[in-house]
């Protein structure tokens, strides 16, 4: 707790919106929105690695939250006071911290898969400055960014090895897949248990199964679009490419908050909503980018293009 203090002694307005803007990159809104980007229009191969990075270390986070159950700064120690702009997303327990896992898995994983040195440089600063931004605006322990970057860059290395690559026949992906559902449901078991036992509360579980259904998504979505869409993300000219990133994001958008006046709000609905979020960025708009944006080459694709 000392380090936060020192850390509060230094704040000034200035300051705070700074870091303020910073902590964003750990946003999930952030993620999705890149993360769609390289999918749909330059590598889903990049885009594959973070993915998995991003759904597995993302699980692991929600799921360590919920066992250890560690309280965030402000409440083990009063007299520390957050940013008051930080507490609307400063949700859940505290450790590991959930905006350096996010920024960490997304980050982390392009700066592991694009080999440029300035590139890499600028990644692996950004994941630090969001770390330290949660630490800043107070509500985040350093305990609780050091563990979530460790923990995140360990199944980056492991997500770039293992899951990534040009072509993945139908016996690896069908493994691959179902490793990540074996995942998903092993953390919906733990927190389910958790919660009938009334060791968390309904809104840490709402947390815990919004990871497992858009996890699912992602290891059913792979395995559809790796075996029987396989799309290209090279469109006519870059207006198409622009075109095409927001009619899918649009669509993101409308399924992640529309779909809630629709289906309402409940820990089914929030999981299977989240699921058909990610199916629609990975299987249900590739169908229709394959459709029709996808411009034929004859020489290198632009996935080849990608210096990694």
């Amino acid at each position: 707790m000392e380090f936060l203090r020192i850390l509060e002694g230094i704040r000034s307005p200035f300051l705070d919106t700074v870091i303020a803007l910073i902590t964003m990159l750990g946003e999930e809104t952030v993620a999705i929105a890149v993360l769609c980007a390289i999918f749909w229009c330059i590598s889903k191969r990049i885009a594959y690695g973070i993915c998995v990075a991003y759904f597995l270390s993302g699980l692991t986070v929600q799921g360590m939250k919920i066992i250890f159950r560690i309280d965030r700064p402000w409440i083990i120690d009063p007299g520390l006071k957050p940013v008051p702009s930080a507490l609307e997303h400063a949700t859940g327990y505290s450790f590991p911290s959930g905006h350096t896992q996010s920024a960490t898995a997304l980050f982390g994983s392009l700066g592991t898969q694009i080999k440029n040195m300035p590139f890499q440089i600028v990644c692996f600063a950004l994941l630090i400055l969001v770390g330290f931004s949660r630490m800043y605006l107070g509500v985040h322990t350093p305990q609780d960014v050091i563990a979530s970057i460790l923990i995140t860059f360990m199944l980056v290395v492991l997500a770039v090895r293992f899951f990534t690559g040009e072509k993945v026949g139908r016996k690896r992906q069908i493994i691959l897949s179902s490793i990540l559902v074996l995942y998903v449901a092993i953390i919906m078991v733990i927190a389910v248990g958790l919660y009938s036992t009334g060791k968390i509360e309904e809104k840490y579980l709402s947390d815990c199964l919004k990871a497992a259904g858009a996890g699912l998504g992602f290891a059913v979505g792979m395995f559809i679009e790796r075996i029987y869409i396989d799309f290209s993300v090279n469109a006519k000219n870059y207006f198409w490419q622009a075109l095409k990133f927001v009619l899918g994001i649009a669509g993101v958008l409308i399924i992640k908050e529309g779909l809630k006046f629709i289906i309402g709000t409940g820990l089914v609905v929030d999981t299977i909503r989240y699921f058909i979020m990610i199916l629609w960025v990975i299987v249900f708009y590739p169908l229709i980018i394959k459709r029709f944006f996808t411009a034929i080459v004859s020489a290198k694709t632009e996935e080849e293009k990608v210096e990694v």
